[in-house]
């Protein structure tokens, strides 16, 4: 026994002798700010692999294999001299960071750990060197925060976090200087027990989400500039946030609409985040200061965080999304990577390809607590859990009149979201609102590349799509394909002016699905059609921007790679006049006029798709009865 642990001394003797003497340093030990950076510095690796990495910890007492993140040594300039340095910003998730060197060579990949993209995870055997703990200086205030309408006129939500969940208030006023209302706030909370399955409820996932505050701003005066702030004088205050009030009577509607977008981490995590997030809020932070003192929201269609079960990715969501949505009202509808998993209550036979494990065991907790939209909708787990909330919704904004639909939780004629969404479109006031717009996750219409949807969508149309068509909705959003799509107005795979035209804005972020197009690197990828239906598409990260007046709505198409318009829809308003602007023949009424529907602006055509040499081959569609070519993203072919 004693020649053994000899034996062991030896070896780890003759590996670190190999290493040199290593070590690291890190500043600032304290941060001031969630978000702040930090660098870390190291010296004194000998003969170092170009797998030798950085493993980011918290809490500072994790696992080896616990990590959040990683980074690996070669990213640093001079990197072979065994010396390097690299600055990350870091996210107060409520618990002190510690970061930790290891050796790692290709030998040692284990290919039975691997990411979600199927990268192998590295290896933690030869621990090189840890840092001292990182802490956040005290007294910051809350963090997190973002915004939400309620659906009351004169009233803002406001929602953050803190860790210790004691008192905090909402103070705020016109006056920067003088915010003399002052609003309690409600407290919650999840617990890792919530959770339903892994790795949400699992040592390598979960992380403590500390205490989420809410509190509502009341008596607010119509479109004016509110000035307000978060916290306690025992905790601290927040910086102080601006926003415009909302004005429901508004001739003007000004809302940014995306889906997919996810966030970014400055390192590799368990699963992928989503680099493109930045540029988003980048442009919608641009569009924002643009628009000066007009109400204005954010409405993101699902697959908020993509946090997956892996709960530090939500703290870093909402620290990325908090100069906007700290701003103006911040809105979302459930996706299937916040809820989906195996034990979900509704799940027919029918939908056994759509709905699996794509929340990683989160069921719904994070997005149900962390957000508070209007309404009261809720569904329960069947576990412990709470039941799900946030989940079909809508509100008056201007001329607009919002509806927010669940494409997870059940929807058929019979039950409560059914008979929601049949009462609310028959109830609309279009002399009010005269533009209806809906929103959901999984589309109706795609012609993206997930067969495992097509009864979903082939039930969405036989189901949902007789409401939106009779109730004249104008304008239908979804998510899910990483992608940006536009349809005619269309019923049942029919083009018609006075039917809603669909929109996929999937493409805020998340890039994990091939493009139409076929690559260089990829040149097996399936080619999926664009058939007439389809107006323009493409695979360019981006978002849209809404603006709606009386008499038209227009929906704009900003590319990421330059913030520039690449397409856009103008839907014309139902015209409701008085009888005298009618017939002499009719009786005081009102007059109705179907709306109708322009594309613009003018785009130069794309390329003609490459012939084929295999006509004999040709696979037809049967959703829109077109044959599978290439289509190069751009407006379509058939309509220029």
């Amino acid at each position: 026994m004693i020649s053994l642990t000899l034996f062991i001394i030896l070896l780890c003797f003759l590996f670190y002798s190999g290493h040199g003497l290593v070590s690291i340093s890190v500043t600032p030990i304290i941060v001031s700010k969630s978000g702040d950076p930090v660098t870390i510095h190291w010296t004194g690796i000998d003969s170092p692999s170009q797998l030798d990495w950085l493993g980011i910890y918290s809490p500072s007492n994790s696992s080896h294999h616990n990590f959040i993140g990683y980074i690996f040594l070669s990213t640093s300039a001079g990197w072979e001299s065994g010396s390097g340095s690299v600055s990350l910003p870091i996210v107060n998730i409520r618990s002190k960071y510690q970061f930790r060197i290891f050796h790692w060579t290709e030998s040692e990949v284990d290919p039975t750990r691997m990411d979600s993209d199927h990268n192998p995870l590295p290896g933690t055997k030869h621990l090189l060197v840890e840092s001292k703990e990182i802490g956040f200086s005290p007294g910051r205030g809350p963090e997190q925060v973002h915004l939400a309408l309620t659906g009351r006129e004169g009233e803002m939500r406001v929602m953050f976090v803190t860790h210790d969940g004691k008192e905090n208030s909402v103070r705020f006023g016109l006056n920067r200087n003088k915010m003399g209302q002052i609003v309690g706030t409600r407290v919650s909370r999840y617990e890792r027990e919530d959770m339903c399955d892994s790795p949400a409820n699992e040592s390598i996932g979960w992380r403590d989400p500390g205490y989420i505050h809410d509190g509502v701003m009341i008596n607010l005066k119509k479109a004016k500039t509110y000035y307000y702030q978060v916290g306690s004088d025992s905790g601290g205050w927040s910086d102080i946030f601006s926003y415009i009030s909302p004005n429901l009577d508004s001739d003007e509607t000004i809302a940014f609409m995306l889906g997919d977008m996810g966030t970014a981490t400055p390192y590799k995590t368990f699963a992928r985040t989503q680099d493109e997030s930045t540029s988003t809020i980048k442009w919608i932070k641009r569009d924002i200061e643009s628009i000066g003192n007009k109400p204005t929201l954010i409405s993101h269609v699902g697959d908020i965080s993509y946090a997956r079960g892996y709960s530090w990715l939500w703290d870093n969501f909402f620290t990325q999304i908090e100069p906007i949505a700290s701003r103006v009202p911040y809105h979302v509808c459930i996706g299937n990577h916040e809820y989906d998993w195996p034990m979900q209550p509704w799940k027919p036979d029918w939908s056994s390809l759509s709905y699996k494990k794509d929340g990683g065991g989160e069921c719904g907790v994070p997005y149900s607590v962390r957000f508070n939209m209007p309404g009261n909708s809720s569904e329960p787990t069947g576990t412990r859990a709470p039941a799900t909330r946030n989940l079909y919704y809508s509100f008056d904004m201007g001329v607009v009149h919002f509806v927010y639909l669940s494409t997870e939780t059940i929807f058929l004629p019979g039950s409560k979201q059914y008979e929601f969404l049949k009462h609310d479109l028959e109830s609309v006031d279009r002399k009010k609102t005269p533009f209806v717009v809906v929103q959901g996750h999984r589309p109706m219409y795609t012609t993206g590349c997930r067969n495992r949807d097509v009864e979903l969508r082939e039930r969405l149309v036989e189901h949902l799509e007789p409401l939106l068509v009779k109730n004249k909705v104008s304008l239908v959003l979804w998510g899910h394909y990483h992608k940006y799509e536009r349809f005619c107005g269309i019923s049942n795979f029919t083009c018609g002016e006075e039917f809603p035209v669909h929109v996929v804005i999937g493409m805020a972020g998340q890039d994990s699905q091939p493009a139409w197009d076929t690559r260089v690197d990829h040149p097996d990828d399936q080619v999926f059609p664009q058939p007439e239906q389809s107006l323009y598409r493409s695979a360019e990260f981006g978002y849209t921007r809404l603006v709606a007046s009386r008499e038209k709505l227009r929906l704009f198409y900003v590319g990421n790679h330059d913030g520039e318009v690449h397409d856009a829809v103008e839907i014309r308003a139902p015209v409701y006049k008085l009888f005298h602007s009618c017939h002499p023949s009719v009786q005081p009424t009102i007059c109705f006029q179907l709306q109708r529907i322009r594309h613009c602006p003018p785009f130069p055509p794309p390329p003609p798709p490459p012939s084929s040499d295999h006509d004999d081959d040709v696979e037809i569609d049967p959703r829109y009865g077109v044959d599978k070519r290439l289509v190069p993203s751009g407006p379509n072919p058939l309509h220029n």
